[in-house]
């Protein structure tokens, strides 16, 4: 009787290479799998974080923004009474007149000072103007003063959106005769504002200037 030994070995190696087979394949599938699943999330990630910050930049942006169109409510010309502290005479008794204007496709806000009734003569009389505009997370206010320079100050985070108040971060232009250092806007109603200005006299002396100002007709 012929020994079926050699059938049963080749029998037995035919099934380990079928075997074989079947496991490099589930490896393979396992690890392309894997390999496929890492890249999906790193690119998944790396287009997920960029949008997260820009959500979160536009979230920050928006607060600026926000202090920014409720001061562009504030578009026209005001008329109102000033008060000085420390008291000065010819500051108190002072008509003060304000126009502010939307500019640059609504990127900017003017601000212009004089006294009501004095002619439009930069040479003769006081008419500082007041640049207003978001840059960033931060609302920007550069003040063009009569007295030859351009203190820039930074809107703090508005608690009610109706209080905008902002603090000296640099100065450009000469020191000589002081500078302003301080602003506070606060809206009242639409036809009703107030302006705080503080101006750092030489020796560092300040004196505020409160504006009550109401719209004019």
């Amino acid at each position: 009787m012929k020994s079926h030994r050699p059938m049963l070995l080749l029998a037995i190696v035919v099934v380990m290479s079928l075997s074989a087979v079947t496991f490099a394949q589930s490896v393979a599938h396992s690890v392309t799998g894997s390999v496929l699943r890492s890249v999906v999330q790193s690119a998944v990630q790396s287009v997920a974080q960029p949008e997260m910050h820009k959500a979160v930049d536009k979230l920050v942006v928006s607060e600026a923004q926000k202090s920014f169109d409720e001061l562009k409510t504030l578009a026209g010309t005001w008329q109102g009474s000033l008060k000085a502290t420390p008291p000065d005479p010819e500051i108190d008794n002072a008509k003060p007149e304000i126009t502010l204007r939307v500019t640059s496709r609504g990127n900017a806000l003017v601000h212009e000072m004089q006294e009501a009734g004095k002619p439009l003569d930069a040479t003769k009389y006081d008419h500082p103007v007041t640049m207003l505009y978001v840059d960033g997370d931060k609302l920007n206010l550069i003040h063009y003063c009569d007295a030859g320079n351009r203190p820039h100050m930074v809107a703090r985070p508005s608690a009610n959106g109706k209080k905008i108040e902002f603090d000296f971060t640099d100065l450009s232009g000469g020191n000589q005769y002081g500078h302003m250092y301080h602003a506070v806007f606060t809206i009242i109603d639409a036809d009703h504002h107030i302006e705080e200005w503080t101006y750092m006299m030489p020796g560092d002396k300040p004196m505020q200037v409160r504006m009550d100002l109401k719209r004019g007709q």
